[in-house]
């Protein structure tokens, strides 16, 4: 489906809501944070990393910190303006604070399970396309507000911006059934990811295009 078809029923967003999203300012950012944490608490492979509930909610925010918070002094990073839902965004020649995760893997992961870890993270630097692009490393929307359209409204909020630049986009679905919604926004699944004992990562392209 390419992106001029796309209708609100079709991402089913609520037009009372296809405004509210907001920058992130800096004193929300630990909100935002906080909500891409609550949507990944089901997420497979973040919790293949972190499979403890404790250790979930010690750790992944730092993950998300690490992985996208560039975002926040990039300001690309959104938020819904009822704070339920946040995407990340890197733009062009950005991307997460390597030494930051490669730390703090060291610090949470136990020794035994480090070194897939890594293995994962090698197999997304050598899947990470070179081109100029947009990247999305993470978007979330707390569970209890998930299937309302607030994930598609910050996709649709977001790519308005990507497409005024005219550059593609680029992202990997960590959860299968997040890749229908990003397929109805022009994303398609290039491969497969995958390694150790981790769940497979989808990555994702998104051709240029043009307001």
């Amino acid at each position: 489906m390419v992106y001029e078809e796309i209708t609100k029923e079709q991402i089913k967003v609520p037009p009372g809501l296809l405004r509210a999203v907001v920058p992130v300012e800096r004193q929300v950012a630990a909100t935002a944070i906080a909500v891409v944490t609550m949507g990944f608490s089901t997420d497979p492979v973040a919790r293949w990393m972190y499979p403890d509930a404790a250790d979930y909610l010690r750790w992944f925010p730092m993950f998300v910190n690490a992985f996208a918070g560039r975002s926040f002094e990039s300001e690309t990073a959104f938020i819904t303006a009822k704070q339920n839902g946040a995407a990340l965004w890197l733009p062009p020649g950005v991307g997460p604070d390597d030494e930051r995760l490669v730390s703090l893997v060291l610090d949470s992961v136990p020794e035994e399970r480090q070194a897939e870890v890594f293995a994962v993270f090698e197999a997304m630097g050598e899947a990470h396309p070179a081109a100029e692009h947009w990247y999305l490393p993470m978007i979330g929307v707390e569970t209890h507000f998930q299937g309302q359209g607030i994930g598609a409204m910050l996709m649709r909020h977001a790519l308005e911006h990507v497409d005024r630049e005219g550059l593609p986009a680029y992202l990997e679905s960590s959860n299968p059934r997040n890749i229908p919604l990003y397929q109805r926004f022009g994303f398609e699944v290039t491969g497969t990811i995958q390694a150790a004992s981790a769940p497979p990562l989808f990555p994702m392209w998104r051709p240029a295009r043009t307001t």
